[in-house]
């Protein structure tokens, strides 16, 4: 199978988050990816449960060395578990240590209990489209081949700001 561009986003709200960030990425790029490019660090309110901690967030672009997309997302769950974020017991979409979603996995569409790809709320999140226009602006929904820069008047009312330049 030909490598693949993915996009991926990286979210953390618990201990250190910037360097939860940092070591996802590290792990990532030793094992699994070639990363070209890493979004702006961006602070932003939590949407789903708001009375946690706010996040940081980055998208990252690159080449998986992974052959298809369930074995990108076992790598991302592996490494969220080394870096100590547990589901079980945990509220769903509160606050961890480390989430890592797969929102593009070259054109593919997948749609599966584990793993929809593209990520099914990805153009409903601010924290997602911003950092992601911001290092691919022309990337495009593989569904519907609409701009993902063309969602983001949509979620204009969510809470985020630029903390470090990529």
């Amino acid at each position: 199978m030909p490598l693949q561009t993915v996009y991926l986003s990286l979210g953390s709200n618990l201990g250190d988050r910037r360097d939860n960030l940092t070591s996802a990425v590290a792990r990532l790029e030793r094992a699994y990816m070639t990363v070209w490019r890493t979004s702006s660090l961006y602070e932003t309110e939590p949407i789903d449960l708001t009375e946690q901690p706010w996040f940081l967030n980055i998208v990252l672009e690159g080449e998986v060395k992974v052959s298809s997309p369930f074995e990108l997302l076992d790598a991302t769950q592996a490494i969220e578990r080394d870096l100590g974020r547990t589901r079980e017991g945990s509220v769903h979409r509160g606050p961890r240590v480390i989430d890592i979603d797969i929102l593009l996995f070259g054109e593919s569409v997948v749609t599966d209990e584990r793993l929809t790809i593209p990520h099914p709320r990805m153009t409903v999140r601010r924290f997602v489209l911003e950092p992601l226009v911001e290092i691919a602006r022309d990337v495009r929904h593989p569904e519907t081949g609409v701009s993902f820069r063309d969602f983001l008047p949509a979620v204009s009312g969510q809470h985020i700001q630029r903390l470090v330049h990529g």
